[in-house]
This record gives structure tokens, C-alpha cells and sequence, in this order.
């Protein structure tokens, strides 16, 4: 893997709590509401795209 693309994760506090911000209206589970208001953390978005981007193009994932 080319070490100049790898970029590190947040890391965030011990403790670190998101708010828990239900949509009203519609059934949204606890846990899907909570990763809803983590990713709009930048820090935690831009992680989880450049996790997305490796997973996608990884060759060997296709041959495990």
C-alpha cells in the first residue's frame, strides 16, 4: 500500500458522546440515528471515505 495515501483516524476522547437526534416522522433505530450524527463530524466522514476508497479498490479483497 502507498504509505503517502494513508491517512489516520480521528481520534477522539474517552467518553466521547454524539447526540442521539431522531428524525421525526419516520422509524429510525437508536444506532443508525447516533451514526447518522456521527458522520457529520467532517473528521469521521473524510475516515470513513478514505476506508470506503481502500476497501473498493483493493485487489486482493476480491480474491479472500
Amino acid at each position: 500500500m502507498n504509505e503517502k495515501n494513508v491517512t489516520k483516524s480521528p481520534v477522539f476522547p474517552a467518553g466521547k458522546q454524539w447526540e442521539v437526534r431522531k428524525r421525526p416522522g419516520v422509524y429510525e433505530s437508536d444506532v443508525t440515528a447516533m451514526i447518522r450524527g456521527m458522520l457529520q463530524d467532517e473528521s469521521i466522514r473524510e475516515d470513513q471515505r478514505n476506508a470506503w476508497e481502500r476497501w473498493r479498490n483493493d485487489p486482493e479483497g476480491l480474491r479472500r
